[in-house]
C-alpha cells in the first residue's frame, strides 16, 4: 500500500492514541499490564501476533520495552494499516498482513506457524459471539505451549444494572467536558483522516468494508473465558479490570 512521501505517521499515531483515550482514559495502564505479563510469561524477546493491530498501538509499545522482540500486525482496515506501514517502515522486526479475521483461511497468510504470544485490545467487541468463538479456535492453535493470549476489550457484566448505569452516566459526563475542551471522537478523527491526501483513499475503502460501525457483541468475562477453554487453553482470567474493560489472559 502506497504511503506519501513526507507524511508525519508519527502525529498520526498521537492523534489515534488522543482519540482512543477519549474513550479510554486508562488504556496505557491497560498496555502496560499486558507487556507486564507477557515478560513473566514468555520473556523479554516474544514473538508477537498484534491481532487487529490498527495503527500498530500494541506493536510500539511492545518494541519500545522489548527491543529483540518482533511482530506480526494483522488487520482489515486499510488506512489504519496505512498509518502502521509508514510507522514502521524499514524496521525488519516488524510484518504487517491484511486479513480478514472471520475468514478462515487468515492463519494461512502469517509468516509463522506459531506465536509465544497473541496481543488484541479494543477490537475484537466488533464480533458477535459465534464468529468469534471461531476465532478463539484459530487463535488457539497460533499460541504455542506455554504461550499467552490477551484481550482488552469491553466486556459486560449484566449481573449488576445499577452498577453498570452509574459508571456509564459517570463515564459520559466526563467525556462530554472533555470534548468541549476540543477531545476528538471517533467520527472526527475519521473526518480529518478522509480529507488528509494520503488516507483520503484508504478511508474510503475502509468504511466500504466496516460501514460506520459493526454490530458486534461484548459478552460478559465468563463467556470469553469459558469459550477460550473450550478452544484449547488450560488457565483464563482477568488480569486487569475497570469498572467496564477487562484484560484477559489465556495461558495454553
Amino acid at each position: 500500500m502506497a504511503t506519501g512521501v513526507g507524511t508525519d505517521w508519527q502525529a498520526w499515531q498521537e492523534s489515534w492514541d488522543r482519540q482512543q483515550e477519549w474513550y479510554m482514559p486508562d488504556r496505557e495502564e491497560r498496555f502496560r499490564v499486558m507487556l507486564d505479563m507477557v515478560e513473566a510469561l514468555v520473556g523479554p524477546e516474544p514473538r508477537i501476533l498484534d491481532l487487529a493491530c490498527g495503527t500498530g498501538s500494541i506493536t510500539a509499545r511492545l518494541l519500545a520495552r522489548f527491543p529483540d522482540a518482533t511482530s506480526t500486525g494483522v488487520d482489515l482496515d486499510p488506512a489504519l494499516l496505512t498509518i502502521a506501514r509508514g510507522t514502521f517502515e524499514g524496521d525488519g522486526r516488524v510484518t504487517l498482513v491484511e486479513a480478514d479475521l472471520t475468514d478462515p483461511r487468515w492463519p494461512s497468510r502469517l509468516p509463522q506457524e506459531s506465536y509465544d504470544a497473541v496481543l488484541t485490545a479494543t477490537a475484537l467487541h466488533w464480533l458477535r459471539r459465534e464468529p468469534l468463538a471461531e476465532l478463539y479456535g484459530r487463535i488457539a492453535q497460533l499460541v504455542r505451549p506455554g504461550g499467552v493470549f490477551l484481550n482488552a476489550d469491553h466486556m459486560s457484566d449484566d449481573s449488576t444494572p445499577r452498577l453498570n448505569a452509574a459508571e456509564r452516566a459517570h463515564r459520559h459526563a466526563v467525556m462530554e467536558r472533555d470534548r468541549h475542551a476540543g477531545a476528538l471522537d471517533w467520527a472526527d478523527w475519521w473526518r480529518l483522516a478522509a480529507a488528509d491526501p494520503v488516507l483520503a483513499g484508504p478511508t474510503a475503502r475502509r468504511f466500504e468494508i466496516y460501514g460506520e460501525h459493526a454490530e458486534g457483541e461484548t459478552p460478559s468475562a465468563q463467556w470469553h473465558a469459558r469459550v477460550l477453554r473450550e478452544a484449547g487453553f488450560d488457565e483464563v482470567r482477568p488480569v486487569w479490570s475497570s469498572p467496564s474493560d477487562t484484560l484477559l489472559l489465556a495461558l495454553k
